[in-house]
């Protein structure tokens, strides 16, 4: 975040601004994330791909994480 000249995030409950995440709170903003895949005798008939937020995409960017890995 401070290379990016970046202060704080709004990664609180709330959207409130953060200065030093913690990893329960990075691990929390993506605890709903889910992907589905719709199955009919076993072969896949639809992918449900979870979209990411705003927030979601640049916490991976600070963490080097490709947001297609995730």
């Amino acid at each position: 975040m401070a290379r990016a000249g970046v202060e704080e995030l709004p990664i609180y409950p709330e959207q409130r601004q953060c200065a030093h995440p913690t990893t329960e709170q990075v691990l929390r903003l993506f605890s709903l994330a889910e992907r589905h895949h719709l199955l009919q005798h076993g072969l896949t008939v639809q992918v449900f791909d979870l979209s990411l937020t705003d927030l979601q995409r640049r916490v991976l960017a600070f963490l080097g994480v490709p947001a297609s890995a995730f």
